[in-house]
């Protein structure tokens, strides 16, 4: 265990832990050189002396080191030190999935299906990287205090699934697919199914299986169809409930293939929810569900050595959640139609395999003949470009279907095919910037010239006509007018990504183009007037003299200073940093108002300043002590007056009493020394003014009071 306070290579400074679990222990820590709050998972000491599990789980922390995505934690240094094994991550002031579910018990549709689109997205990112999560579950999802979602533990999910450890521990079995049950073929379909399963949790507010043992659970996951969520939901949309219910299939050739299939049916959801568009592939025989005899599961436990009970312990934000041994259930009995025919030696094909090898030779075969037709009519002029004029350009709208939460996720979605429009009659960057519109990245350059009456420079006909269905990336082909040679020069478009701004217009400009510049949006990542996209890009070649749009970052999004007076140091370093601020502190001063340690006042209190800005703030000393000595004599000047009793105190102004005591004369000398710097005395007598009766006898007058206060400066 790590004490508060230490460092880790001398850069990470320990300032608590924040969770512990089966396999790490989870510490917040600042890092010093990027300044910095960051999150250190520390691997136990049981799991740090098995060497191939720690070759495991580095290789895989640092292949989703490579993750960077606003729904995922990243991961920003992998190491070790003393034996100690650790991975740094993006530290998120938030809260779990799980948590979040047990306080409202059930989420809304529209509020379920905006947090899957968040984690999809997060998934969408590692699949496209190859990178299987195999441990999603509402304790990997973390919904931050600025109301994003995040997903973490990308990567460490499958070092878990090492043979080397004792319990083969292979994420909550509340969530794992039948697959990952019976340590079977595991890809990204598995991790749909553990997110159908999340999503029913979160419409529900209860997980599908549950039991006393892993085993258990497990076999509802191998055996039993899921109910209907809207059993427990009764408001629950149809679409998606069927979305939920395709996830949750146990053959994962009958869930969504892709993520990206499941986002659009999610989105299409929450535009159309009562619509039943959700198609669930029919179920074959090969894919039934297959029933265990008492026998058989006897010799699964015996043979594999299960234990009733596993170990509880996953992580730290799962701590009285079971655990799925990822060897359990691992026999022929069980293996369903992506493995049936599959040895363990690994030496047969799979037969659905090699049927889709013979397809995929005979459709390459097609293309290949296709491709060299093609390119043989074109020599023969059999190509050529037709196109009929058209004063009036064709509009296509691309429509949102997305609502509600989801709105600006669809917006930020770019399609990945749609119709072309008609740029006749427009000069080749008026034409470009048309077709920038339809979001496909396509490229538009003039490789021909002809005569024409037409303004120089205004395209004439172009090769993929209005209305054509053109896929993202598609290079569009004009022919513009122009005088004297046939053909125009064409330029290799260089690349200018990552260049800065003035570097960007040099390189272009010295290539034949001219550069014009605009600004995309925030980028936490990208210092600004670095170029982040350019269009056409650099795959391409464009006519010398034509124009390249260089998109750059504006930087870090503008941030608005909290207001951290009255909060302590901690807390203030805290929130500053956390807002992308830096801080420095100025002398500290006396406050009889705000407790030592604490800020009194700060310098750019709810100004919108750049990231990296520093805020100078003013800590508290306290209340400063005074220390004034009292040395003061009171009278009570009546004449013949005799003293019975009496009392004085001198109190300070913070209310002490710094000196009290009887009255026995007319005068009373009252000192003492105050840690303030007024107060004030007060003397009581009480008293006797005798007289003398008719034959000259002194007789006693009646006992009488006064009161003098005076004022100590």
């Amino acid at each position: 265990m790590l004490e508060v306070g230490s460092f880790l290579s001398d850069r990470y400074e320990i300032l608590s832990k924040v969770g512990a679990g089966g396999m790490s222990d989870v510490y917040k820590a600042k890092d010093h050189i990027l300044s910095r709050f960051v999150a250190i998972k520390v691997l136990k000491q049981e799991f740090s002396e098995d060497s191939s599990f720690v070759t495991k789980f580095r290789a895989e922390a640092q292949s989703a080191a490579g993750l960077e995505h606003p729904n995922i934690v990243n991961i920003y240094d992998v190491g070790s030190e003393n034996g100690l094994y650790y991975i740094v991550m993006e530290y998120v002031e938030g809260i779990t999935l799980k948590t979040y579910i047990e306080k409202k018990g059930q989420l809304s549709f529209k509020e379920s299906a905006s947090i899957a689109i968040q984690v999809a997205r997060g998934i969408e990112s590692a699949h496209n990287k190859n990178i299987i999560h195999r441990d999603i579950k509402p304790q990997n999802i973390i919904i931050s205090t600025e109301g994003k979602v995040k997903v973490t533990d990308f990567g460490i999910a499958k070092a878990t699934s090492s043979k080397t450890i004792s319990s083969d521990v292979m994420g909550s079995v509340h969530y794992a697919s039948p697959e990952q049950a019976r340590n079977g073929f595991v890809d990204g379909r598995s991790d749909i199914y553990s997110l159908g399963i999340v999503m029913f949790e979160m419409v529900t507010g209860r997980v599908p299986f549950d039991g006393e043992t892993t085993v258990a659970v497990a076999l509802q996951h191998l055996q039993e169809e899921i109910a209907r969520p809207s059993k427990y939901a009764p408001d629950l949309p149809i679409s998606f409930e069927k979305i939920i219910l395709k996830c949750t299939q146990k053959t994962p050739d009958r869930r969504y293939q892709t993520i990206e299939e499941l986002l659009a049916d999610i989105r299409r959801s929450l535009a159309h929810p009562d619509e039943d568009f959700v198609t669930i592939a029919p179920l074959v025989d090969n894919g039934k569900t297959k029933v265990i005899s008492p026998q058989e599961l006897e010799q699964i436990k015996e043979g594999r050595g299960v234990a009733e009970n596993l170990d509880d312990t996953d992580d730290e934000e799962d701590d009285d959640s079971d655990e799925i041994d990822d060897s359990l259930l691992d026999d022929e009995d069980y293996d369903d139609e992506e493995d049936d025919d599959e040895e363990n030696d690994g030496k047969l094909l799979n037969p659905k395999m090699d049927k889709a090898i013979t397809i995929m030779g005979i459709v390459t075969a097609v293309i290949i003949v296709i491709v060299i037709i093609y390119l043989a009519l074109s020599v023969f002029g059999v190509f050529k470009f037709s196109g009929k004029k058209n004063s009036e350009s064709q509009q296509t709208e691309t429509q949102t279907e997305s609502e509600s939460e989801s709105e600006s996720e669809s917006e930020s979605e770019t399609e990945k095919e749609g119709q072309m429009v008609d740029i006749r009659g427009m000069s080749v960057d008026d034409a470009q910037e048309r077709v920038d519109r339809l979001k496909l990245d396509l490229t538009v350059f003039a490789y021909e010239t002809k005569q024409s009456d037409e303004e120089d420079g205004t395209i004439l006909e172009q090769d993929v006509k209005a209305g054509d269905v053109v896929k993202r990336g598609t290079q569009i082909n004009v022919i513009i007018a122009g005088k004297g040679d046939n053909t125009s020069e064409m330029v290799k478009i260089p690349s200018v990504i990552g260049k800065t701004k003035s570097s960007a217009k040099s390189t272009l400009e010295s290539a034949g183009f001219n550069v014009n510049f605009e600004y995309g949006d925030y980028n936490d990542s990208v210092a600004a007037d670095v170029v982040t996209a350019q269009s056409p890009s650099a795959k391409n070649q464009a006519a010398k003299g034509s124009t390249v749009t260089v998109t750059l970052s504006p930087g870090q999004k503008p941030i608005t200073v909290p207001n951290v007076v009255g909060y302590t140091q901690t807390q203030a370093e805290s929130a500053l940093a956390g807002a992308g601020l830096k801080y420095t502190y100025a002398d500290s001063q006396y406050s009889d108002t705000v407790a030592a340690g604490s800020v009194i006042s700060q310098t750019k209190s709810g100004e919108t300043v750049a990231a990296g800005t520093t805020i100078t703030l003013t800590l508290s000393k306290g209340k400063q002590q005074v220390s004034k000595s009292v040395n003061k004599t009171l009278s009570l000047g009546i004449e013949n007056a005799k003293v019975v009793d009496g009392s004085y105190t001198l109190k300070g102004s913070d209310g002490q009493t710094y000196a009290s005591g009887t009255v026995t004369s007319a005068e009373v000398a009252v000192s003492g020394t105050m840690n303030c710097a007024s107060g004030k005395i007060t003397v009581t007598w009480k008293y006797t003014v005798p007289s003398l009766d008719g034959d000259g006898n002194e007789v006693e007058g009646e006992i009488q009071t006064k009161t003098e206060t005076v004022e100590v400066q």
